[in-house]
């Protein structure tokens, strides 16, 4: 059985949001350090410039950028644009083209 490209997107959309709940946790975790004193604050600060902290955070932000814009696609699917198969194979082109060229750009200002 072969899924169609618009069952992909909805899976993978649904894989960002458990990706962003989890990622929630790590982001109120950092957000609890530099609150806490002005010594975790810095030691978050310097960790924050780590490659490996830096990507997690781009994996993220891409993550986030996905997951709104296939929500706004499903939100306009609801109002009963773009529910054949044609339209939504059109939706998920748009949707994965503006995720990839914002996620760049995404990369561009953490970088």
């Amino acid at each position: 059985m072969r899924l169609p490209i618009t069952a992909w997107a909805s899976i993978t959309h649904r894989a960002t949001g458990v990706f962003l709940f989890v990622g929630m946790a790590l982001l109120l975790w950092g957000l609890d350090l530099s609150l806490a004193s002005e010594e975790t604050f810095a030691s978050l600060k310097v960790g924050l410039a780590h490659p490996l902290t830096k990507f997690v955070l781009w994996a993220l932000l891409s993550g986030l950028i996905y997951h709104s814009l296939a929500g706004v696609k499903h939100l306009v699917m609801d109002f009963g644009f773009g529910e054949t198969m044609e339209g939504g194979i059109i939706g998920v082109k748009i949707v994965v083209s503006m995720s990839v060229i914002l996620a760049v750009l995404a990369g561009v200002w953490i970088w």
